[in-house]
């Protein structure tokens, strides 16, 4: 059971530090992976979570207070 405990406590613990990653870096991190299938053509903004609209979101930074929208050319 306490084996449990830890273990639910540690992913608790990775995944708070995971949301807390700098919104520039996630970016480069998604952008990164988007060149690298070829798409180009594209731009990727932060924007307040609450202004997303109708945008395709692709990350969330900032404690989840901004996300991170793909639009197409």
């Amino acid at each position: 059971m306490k084996r449990i405990v830890f273990i639910a406590s540690a992913l608790m613990v990775s995944s708070h530090a995971f949301a807390a990653k700098p919104c520039d870096e996630l970016k480069s991190e998604i952008a990164a992976k988007i060149e690298a299938k070829g798409v180009k053509n594209y731009t990727l903004e932060v924007v307040p979570a609450n202004q997303v609209g109708d945008r395709k979101v692709v990350g969330s930074c900032g404690g989840g207070t901004k996300k991170i929208v793909y639009t197409k050319k």
